[in-house]
């Protein structure tokens, strides 16, 4: 009997445990069939197909969502813009806007919307009484508008908010201080105003705090410092003002800290002493108004990699403490009123990829610096340095690949140890250099992107080697004594069609010759082209048509002559166009009324003649665009005669 009893109570037990587990394939809950059905109508485009697939009325079974198996409410939503297969990720995009009813599905744990480009409308004010459960919100790179309703604050168990890049505006709500499990607040590149709440101090589990790229405004919370588990703070490109708070110095686990381009004032208030922010990694409070000098405890941030202090106010001279600093990569101090000389410490900052000290009242650099074997990048322009000639020393690094030496006193010729380097970057202008352009420029340097020799004294022609500059983007050789032809220019070769060539200024010399070469040749992807001020003879050619990518075109004070190319009406892309001072003689081309996006223009003191084509935009611009040509009429001139 006892047996029987058993077998009976354990039969009853499975089937109750049983009857706990709903199948899939069981109708959803009423609530969130209304919720997911009232989204799916709101979407009117869905290029990756998910939502054509959310048939009947079993919704456990639809893409994208995924139910609690005891209850068969419906927890995630999960429809990213980047889906994953075996072989790649996908963008997709939907198009539409967010229904309030999505409140309906109350038991929603996970809201992935994340990175569908064009969903719209508010987040629903009822969110922070209607989902209770829901523990991450990702909505970013979608088109949603409005404030942040100030009933998230009820989400006691949001752990993750991610809203970038929206257009979300508004202040930010009091009550997310209120969101004591929150470890991701994620809300940059929108569109919110007002102050950064100081209850935000009041969530101690939070992670990372990434508000940048708004326009909040008002003085940083004082005590940010209680934000004890803070890795990543980023209040960048906000309008924040005031002083940095001391109280940061407390954070002993944060890693990265970018406060940069704002208008904070006062001094640089950490470390207060060495021992602090052990794991920082990255400092960025570059474009502020930061005063006074670089605290000596700054050397002490063993971690650090990246510090970034340019475009401030910060003066003194520069601590030799900044040597401490071995696992440094990138250093940027340019844009402030530093002066005297680089410490010779600054020999043992073996990692240094990249230093900029550009902008600034330096006067000596140590030879030290020879020893920084991974240095890629040198920026010391418009610094007093007063060189008689390049320092050889800058031969011993053996990585360099970019130099910038403007504006830096500098004189004597070339140096020819450049040529044994693999250079890609090289700006040597507002200088006193003198003697020629190097004719082993092309075949030593053949992977210079950027030559700018610019403001020199250089007394040369154009070495014929230019030709192998085939990667050459930005050519700069303007206001030297350069002469003869430009012809070897135009004639560079290219491993891409139209060419990397985007930048030519070889105004204010004594070039006389080569214009029939542009245009010709396989760098046609020209954009700025600045021929001015030579004494360049001939024919304007009509290759120059080719040039379709070209934004601005000044050939004035030169020599030419004969009628206007017709073809220059098919370069649709020219903002700026300036011919005056030259012997251009003939009609203007009716084509160019055909140049819609132009918005500066000089015809004045040629030899032009006849009516000036009639309509937009050569008729909107003033008469002085014209003057000098005696026998040009038609607005805005005068009428031509009968």
């Amino acid at each position: 009997m006892g047996c029987g009893l058993l077998r009976i109570f354990v039969a009853f037990t499975l089937m109750s445990v049983g009857g706990c587990k709903r199948s899939i394939d069981e109708s959803c809950h009423p609530d969130d069939l209304i919720g997911l059905t009232s989204f799916k109508a709101g979407i009117r485009i869905d290029n990756s197909g998910r939502l054509g697939k959310w048939v009947g009325r079993s919704c456990c079974k639809w893409e994208g969502i995924s139910c609690d198996n005891t209850t068969g409410r419906v927890t995630q939503l999960l429809l990213p813009g980047l889906i994953s297969t075996d072989v790649s990720i996908l963008q997709s995009q939907m198009k539409g806007s967010l229904s309030p009813k999505i409140t309906l599905v109350t038991f929603l744990e996970v809201i992935d919307l994340s990175e569908l480009g064009f969903i719209a409308g508010n987040i629903p004010s009822s969110i922070g009484f209607r989902l209770p459960n829901l523990r991450k919100l990702y909505l970013l790179r979608n088109k949603l508008t409005g404030p942040i309703p100030e009933s998230i604050g009820k989400l006691s168990k949001l752990e993750e908010i991610v809203l970038s890049e929206n257009s979300f505006s508004g202040s930010l709500p009091w009550s997310l201080g209120n969101l004591k499990n929150l470890n991701r607040l994620v809300l940059d590149s929108n569109r919110f105003s007002g102050p950064v709440p100081d209850s935000l101090v009041n969530l101690t589990s939070l992670v990372a705090l990434d508000l940048h790229h708004n326009y909040l405004n008002g003085h940083l919370p004082a005590k940010i410092g209680e934000l004890q588990v803070l890795e990543q703070l980023d209040l960048s490109e906000n309008l924040l003002g005031g002083k940095i708070p001391v109280s940061l110095t407390n954070i002993t686990t944060v890693q990265d800290i970018d406060l940069s381009v704002n208008s904070l004032e006062g001094e640089i208030p950490f470390p207060s002493c060495s021992g602090q922010m052990p794991f920082l990694r990255f400092l960025a409070l570059h474009d502020n108004h930061l005063t006074g000098r670089i605290p000596l405890a700054l050397g002490s941030l063993v971690s650090l990699q990246r510090l970034y202090l340019e475009n401030n106010k910060l003066s003194g001279t520069i601590p030799s403490s900044l040597g401490n600093l071995s696992d440094l990569r990138e250093l940027y101090l340019g844009g402030n009123r530093f002066s005297g000389l680089i410490p010779k410490a600054f020999s043992k900052l073996s990692q240094l990829i990249d230093l900029n000290l550009s902008n600034n009242l330096i006067q000596g650099l140590p030879r030290q610096m020879s020893s920084l074997q991974n240095l890629q990048i040198l920026a010391l322009s418009f610094n007093p340095l007063n060189f008689s000639s390049i320092p050889n020393w800058i031969a011993e690094l053996p990585s360099i690949s970019k130099i910038y030496m403007a504006g830096c006193g500098i004189g004597g010729e070339i140096p020819e140890f450049l040529q044994r380097k693999a250079i890609q970057e090289l700006d040597l202008s507002s200088n006193h250099l003198t003697g020629s352009i190097p004719s082993w420029l092309g075949d030593d340097l053949s992977q210079l992107y950027l030559l700018n020799l610019s403001n020199n004294a250089l007394v040369s022609k154009i070495p014929d080697s230019i030709t192998g500059l085939n990667e050459l983007g930005v050519l700069d050789l303007h206001s030297n004594r350069l002469t003869g032809s430009i012809i070897h220019v135009f004639k560079m070769g290219s491993m891409l069609p139209g060419g990397l060539l985007r930048y030519i200024d070889l105004s204010g010399n004594s070039f006389s010759s080569g214009i029939e070469q542009i245009g010709l040749g396989e760098q046609y992807g020209i954009e700025f082209l600045n021929l001015s001020h030579n004494f360049l003879k001939g024919r304007l050619p009509t290759s120059i048509g080719r040039l379709e990518r070209m934004r601005s075109l000044d050939l004035s004070h030169n020599e030419l002559g004969f009628n206007l190319p017709e073809s220059l009406g098919k370069v649709r892309s020219l903002e700026r166009l300036k011919l005056q001072k030259n012997r251009f003689t003939g009609k203007i081309p009716d084509g160019y009324l055909m140049l819609r996006k132009l918005k500066e223009l000089d015809l004045s003191d040629n030899l032009l003649g006849g009516q000036i084509p009639n309509g937009k935009p050569l008729g909107d611009f003033p008469k002085k665009s014209y003057s000098g040509n005696r026998a040009l009429c038609g607005r805005p001139l005068a009428p031509c005669m009968p």
